[in-house]
């Protein structure tokens, strides 16, 4: 199993804990390391460089700490993701929540800065991360004109949006909130595995109420996914393998 998008650095002292429970059962953690309040990419990079091999990074901005507007941060994690371009799977986790910007102000900002990181992902020539909440559409259409490979994690929009989405060639990303949430249920009804990656949004989204949720979790995922879909796990969880490795041009080991 892999999963396609946690936040190992998020469990600070634990880390090592959680990295050799994970190798267990998965094959690799695509840990997005993203600028979000206290949680520096630099900082975050340094914690997490032990492992890579095993973890697989991606760079970006995330769009809650996007509405504060700071363009001196920004040009700060812009440098440390060119100086790392080569190292990183995808630029993100990067996009819109229009749950926490409230005012125009606060999402102008965050329309701003996700625009700049997607111009940064053209350069690179790398796929991007999106985190879109309540601005699915939105994310989506700016994606597509640039031309970009997308995968939107933790998706929580609309039927219609993601099948349009996977139909463009884009991935949707199942949590393991899938367990709870009616929504995440329907999508996955309407779209192909073949469209699908599987994470935890760890330490978020976990299926296990008043507990944090771990990568290897993602196996609930897989789980509830297959469920749905009336397919044998081991099927889902090939599929959603192959998938990852494809969009993330992910070298196992």
């Amino acid at each position: 199993m892999i999963d396609a998008h946690a936040h190992v650095e998020m469990f600070k002292k634990e880390i090592p804990a959680i990295v050799e429970e994970s190798q267990k059962h998965l094959d690799a953690i695509v840990d997005s390391i993203t600028e979000y309040r206290k949680f520096h990419v630099w900082k975050s990079w340094e914690l997490l460089k032990p492992y890579f091999g095993f973890i697989f990074p991606t760079l970006g901005f995330a769009p809650n700490e996007a509405r504060r507007g700071n363009w001196e941060k920004v040009r700060r994690v812009e440098g440390f993701i060119m100086e790392h371009g080569d190292e990183i799977v995808a630029v993100g986790e990067i996009g819109l929540d229009y749950h926490y910007a409230e005012t125009e102000e606060e999402r102008k900002n965050q329309r701003e800065i996700f625009s700049h990181f997607l111009e940064l992902a053209t350069e690179l020539g790398k796929p991007v991360v999106l985190h879109a909440r309540d601005a699915e559409r939105e994310v989506y259409e700016a994606v597509q004109r640039r031309g970009l490979h997308g995968y939107f994690h933790s998706y929580t929009g609309d039927v219609e949006t993601a099948k349009e989405i996977a139909e463009n060639g884009h991935f949707i990303g199942i949590s393991t909130g899938v367990a709870f949430i009616p929504e995440v249920r329907e999508v996955v009804k309407a779209l192909d595995v073949e469209n699908i990656l599987v994470e935890t949004d760890a330490p978020y989204m976990s299926p296990f109420k008043g507990e944090r949720n771990k990568p290897y979790y993602v196996k609930f995922a897989i789980e509830e996914i297959a469920k749905i879909k009336d397919m044998p796990v081991e099927e889902v969880e090939r599929i959603t393998h192959k998938n990852a490795v494809r969009f993330f041009k992910l070298n196992l080991r």
